[in-house]
């Protein structure tokens, strides 16, 4: 790999007046450290220095490629301004890992300078190693070159800078969406944080609809500007593992295994190499394919169909369920151990109407997509808008489909708005329809519920004993206990 230098120029040390000594022309004549490219920053007060350090290089090193950036600061000594410079730098520097080794050289710059390097690549801002440089010994005759560390404890100053970055990690986490509910916002900041910080595997639980695959694309969006992940996110829906093509499609099939050309697969767990796997509804996931699953999570091997030879693929897991993944687990339908290494980071995304507060943000939200989406401005007239959020809002309106049907509610509404205005007739129409595909989908659920334990006899029990009745059955079903099921049979108001 080539070693990348970045530094700046030294606008006293590198004109050689202590000791003849020049820390940065002296980064070249290391045997044990060649430098295939040196990005020096100056101001432009020092560009013939600059141009003079570049030459000097270029004679003792003809190997070494010299880049000269401009960088003007009007106060070296400004926090604020110098970090700000560097991480615009950092910014739109185009790193490659896979191909060069970067090292950032503090020996010249202000002790600002320094500090603002030490924190861009302890925050990854700056994938890179920090490297001094020192004029010889007594007895020596080449320069010294260490790897060296900082303590910033000292240098609290620098803290909003960091919160306001949080800041915006977190609002990049919720969509730009400005969310009231505390308990919703708490959960974003505790994402960030360990979005940023961990690879471990991330579990996501929620009722459909509260927004998991959303969440997931934005934490590998998060990942991708940390420099945690460098390859794509792959999104896996569990549920369509099904049939004899799930192995394939999963783990790959070489074309030996059916003999047939173009019968060649790579398998969604090698295109997430070096990126991020979305598992959603993974409690869909067949038996064999988790146990596979783990094996290759925790060893970032597997074989494809058809071969002998195991493919090596290092991914990042986030994984998505609609069901108790514990009580699935105690019933036997879903492993424990897998469980158990998917489960180091669990949150549980709040449902719609446990977040009423937001409705009127999430409102405002998807009119501008909307409104992206068909080309023209919509908005609600002030009546509409009045009795859109008193039912949006109301405790018995429930969201069975969370922001699936609030989002596919207010697209409706946009798409048949006369003239980009959304009436109170159209708003009540709208609100009849949702109540009434509600009660038919939660009629044919309970019957299914009851259908799927009492066969045929299920059409003669009274519609109102039905209700009861799948009530009591799916409580059964989601505890992991008699003990259990009573406490949840008793706090549910059953006699």
């Amino acid at each position: 790999m080539k070693n990348v230098i970045i530094g700046f120029l030294g606008t006293q040390l590198d004109m050689g007046k202590k000791r003849r000594w020049k820390p940065t022309p002296s980064l070249t004549i290391h045997d044990h450290f060649e430098v295939d490219r040196l990005e020096l920053l100056h101001d432009h007060k020092f560009n013939r220095l600059a141009h003079q350090v570049k030459r000097e290089i270029e004679e003792l090193s003809p190997a070494t490629e010299v880049l000269l950036h401009r960088m003007d600061l009007d106060d070296p000594w400004d926090f604020q301004e110098v970090y700000g410079k560097l991480f615009d730098f950092a910014r739109d520097y185009g790193f490659d890992e896979d191909r060069e080794q970067y090292h950032v050289h503090l020996t010249t710059g202000t002790h600002v300078a320094q500090i603002c390097w030490f924190l861009l690549t302890e925050s990854r801002h700056i994938p890179a190693r920090l490297i001094q440089t020192g004029p010889p010994g007594p007895n020596e005759k080449t320069p010294k070159l260490d790897v060296i560390d900082l303590d910033l404890s000292r240098y609290n100053a620098l803290q909003q800078r960091f919160d306001q970055l949080s800041r915006e990690y977190s609002d990049q986490l919720k969509g730009g969406i400005e969310t009231r509910n505390a308990h919703y916002n708490a959960l974003i900041d505790r994402i960030e944080l360990i979005a940023s910080n961990s690879d471990e595997p991330i579990l996501l639980l929620g009722e459909t609809g509260t927004g998991k695959t959303e969440l997931a694309e934005r934490i590998y969006n998060l990942k991708l500007d940390r420099r945690r992940v460098k390859g794509r996110l792959v999104h896996l829906n569990c549920a369509t593992l099904n049939g004899p093509d799930a192995m394939a499609t999963l783990f790959g099939q070489r074309r030996s295994y059916l003999g047939q050309a173009g019968s060649e697969r790579s398998g969604l767990l090698r295109e997430a190499d070096g990126g991020l796997l979305f598992l959603d509804e993974i409690d869909q996931l067949g038996w064999n394919e988790q146990s596979i699953l783990l094996h290759t999570i925790e060893t970032g091997r597997f074989y494809p169909l058809g071969s002998d030879h195991e493919i090596t693929s290092r991914f990042q897991v986030i994984a998505g369920a609609n069901r108790d993944l514990h009580a699935l687990a105690a019933a036997g339908q879903f492993r424990p151990d897998l469980l158990a290494r998917l489960n180091t980071w669990r949150f549980r995304l709040p449902a719609l109407r446990e977040r009423r507060e937001d409705i009127e943000a999430n409102l405002i939200f998807e009119l501008a997509r909307s409104e992206r989406a068909l080309g023209t401005q919509v908005g609600f007239n002030a009546d509409a808008h009045e009795v859109y959020l008193k039912f949006a809002g109301n405790p018995a309106t429930q969201w069975p489909g969370n922001f699936r049907d609030f989002s596919g509610s207010v697209k409706r509404l946009c798409t048949l708005a006369p003239r980009g205005r959304i009436t109170r007739a159209m708003v009540e129409d709208e609100i009849a329809d949702l109540q009434s595909g509600w009660n038919a989908a939660k009629s044919d659920s309970e019957f299914t519920v009851v259908q799927q334990v009492m066969g045929e006899a299920a059409s003669e029990v009274d519609p109102f004993d039905l209700v009861q009745l799948a009530r009591v059955i799916e409580t059964c079903r989601n505890s992991p206990s008699l003990k259990a099921f009573r406490a949840k049979f008793e706090s549910a108001g059953f006699p």
